[in-house]
């Protein structure tokens, strides 16, 4: 089969030939057809996250295709099933952390001592084909296309569970900090539960994209959020915790501020210049990552249902190494997806 690997650190990522894997006992195989392009997975590649610690280095978290075997004790999925393939596919159950018994979820791959992240600790999705564990492949709605499903598997689902984490109620209003790969598609899923939505950015060429996607009002920064009365909820998608916290000056009393990014390496600032004191206002800062397939399926059948729509480049196998600098770079809008 066809796969991109990455050699080693830093060095540029190749499509070559390896052997097609075989399902073992509750595992499937999926004929990929389109995997996402997200950009831990190239932050991996280059050592700013941990290094994929599979020989050879297969990544992509968001596969999307057939099923076209079954390993041995799988009942719940069958040949020709279409499914999605999640970060986290298992865990150790045995650390500290797994001793909680807790529901399987983004959590795991960054407590349990011997995680199963696809494209990290196993073989991932950039490939014609990827092994997966049955429980951890979720259904694709019927007639959902590849190239929108795959974005789903972790930007849509990141997007969705923070604003489920966010917790809004019916007339509060949703901020969504950073219009990215995750932050364009949480604009879209607040607007589709009839939340007032304002996206917050400071890049002028995106204010009227977000107003496309759904955002009533675009502000650039928590100041001139606070003017517009300010939010009840704010997702911040992006990695700057600078930004996630500049932006309490607009959260209002009670309001929730759910960080659905990679942590920074600075520190966050509950005391921001021009925020009110954080004691008095009974803020909650909430991080939130996949919170359980339940979201996912939801996510997915609102993409379905026209609700909410992925904007996606496509590329070809051939060409993901120019993908792969295009997101390094920040230039693709807003997801790229590789089709195998």
């Amino acid at each position: 089969m066809r796969a991109a690997v990455v050699p080693e650190v830093n060095a540029r990522w190749e499509v070559v030939e390896l052997p097609t894997p075989r399902p073992g006992p509750g595992e499937v195989l999926v004929r990929v057809r389109a995997s996402g392009l997200c950009v831990n997975d190239v932050l991996a590649s280059r050592g700013a996250i941990p290094f994929p610690a599979v020989t050879p280095a297969v990544p992509g978290h968001e596969p999307v295709g057939e099923v076209v075997e079954v390993g041995a004790g799988v009942t719940a999925r069958r040949v020709g099933d279409r499914v999605g393939v999640t970060w986290v596919q298992g865990a150790c159950g045995r650390c500290d952390y797994c001793r909680l018994n807790l529901p399987l979820s983004g959590q795991a791959a960054l407590n349990c001592q011997a995680p199963r992240t696809t494209g990290f600790t196993v073989p991932g999705g950039q490939a014609e084909y990827v092994v997966a564990v049955a429980e951890a492949t979720v259904l694709l709605p019927d007639g959902l296309a590849y190239e929108l499903a795959a974005p789903m598997m972790c930007a849509g689902y990141t997007a969705w569970s923070a604003l489920r984490q966010g917790e809004p109620r019916p007339a509060e209003r949703v901020a969504v900090l950073g219009i990215g790969a995750v932050g364009h598609l949480a604009v879209q899923l607040s607007h589709a539960c009839g939340f007032e939505t304002v996206a917050v950015t400071r890049s002028p060429d995106k204010r009227d994209t977000a107003r496309r996607l759904g955002a009533d009002a675009v502000v650039g920064d928590g100041a001139e959020l606070r003017e517009l009365g300010g939010a009840d909820v704010i997702l911040a998608t992006g990695s700057s915790y600078r930004s996630a916290a500049e932006s309490l000056r607009g959260l209002r009393v009670d309001g929730r501020l759910v960080l659905a990014g990679l942590d920074s390496p600075a520190g966050f600032d509950l005391a921001p210049p021009g925020a009110r004191p954080f004691f008095a206002q009974r803020h909650r800062v909430i991080g939130a990552t996949h919170h359980g397939l339940r979201y996912l399926t939801e996510a997915l059948r609102l993409v379905a249902a026209g609700r909410c729509a992925p904007v996606v480049e496509e590329f070809p196998a051939t060409r993901i190494a120019d993908a792969v600098d295009r997101v390094a770079k920040g230039d693709v809008r807003f997801r790229a997806v590789v089709s195998w």
